[in-house]
């Protein structure tokens, strides 16, 4: 029973989430209008807006790993980019819907995060945990130096005058996304400790943490395994 309120409890957090962001955008665009100005492209927000896309890569490519056909897969993409976490809980919330009683009673996140088809690719190529390495470990710096550039043209971020209506709707999207990567990391982590540290840098550091922690799991890999499995922890890898 208490697995079965998991993925109940995960469907119903994802679906007031997604809500929240509905409403914070609606009401955003009510009281000021719509975002494409060029004003509103502050030093800090610009920083946001690479930590906050940053953020969406790892998310779409889990989209595009789970998606059965490139057409799906590109669709969810571009709502991804568009619409950001309103799309992130759309999406997870209906993986969470697919899932069969049985699913959801043995263990829900993994046959969520899994993809459904008789074609996974168990050969793997060995150049995609490097190249992955890679990427993740690029968008890193790429984040860490905007972030010290932003700091040192721009000073702190903990200014009244930065929070505007734009400002406040962007760092909801950005932690709505960051809320879906926390529970993505308490499933892999073996210990609420590790758990409890990670997504404490994730809050405090965005997407450095993010692509810190990817890269940490891809080293954990052997170079000839599948990419995939980096979404799963060490108990379920065995299942693949």
């Amino acid at each position: 029973m208490a697995i079965i309120t998991l993925a109940n409890g995960l469907k119903t957090l994802f679906c007031v989430l997604g809500c929240v962001m509905t409403a914070a955008l609606t009401y955003t665009i009510s009281i000021d209008g719509l975002p494409f100005r060029k004003e509103l492209l502050t030093p800090w927000m610009a920083a946001t807006l690479v930590d906050f896309f940053i953020n969406v890569v790892p998310l779409a490519t889990w989209v595009t790993y789970k998606e059965s056909n490139w057409i799906g897969a590109m669709l969810w993409v571009i709502l991804l980019v568009c619409f950001g976490s309103i799309t992130t809980c759309a999406y997870i919330f209906v993986q969470f819907l697919k899932l069969s009683p049985q699913e959801s009673l043995q263990d829900p996140i993994y046959h969520a995060l899994l993809r459904h088809s008789s074609s996974l690719d168990h050969e793997g190529k060995s150049s995609s945990v490097v190249i992955a390495r890679i990427v993740f470990s690029v968008l890193g710096f790429l984040m860490l130096g905007t972030l010290i550039y932003t700091l040192l043209t721009d000073g702190s971020p903990f200014r009244k005058e930065l929070l505007t209506p734009w400002m406040i709707a962007t760092l909801i999207d950005f932690y709505i996304n960051v809320a879906a990567l926390s529970v993505w990391v308490a499933y892999k982590e073996s210990s609420w400790v590790g758990a409890f540290f990670w997504i404490i840098l994730f809050i405090c550091l965005g997407s450095i943490t993010t692509c810190a922690y990817i890269v940490l799991q891809l080293f954990r890999l052997s170079s000839q395994d599948p990419i995939y499995l980096v979404l799963f922890n060490s108990g379920n890898r065995k299942r693949l």
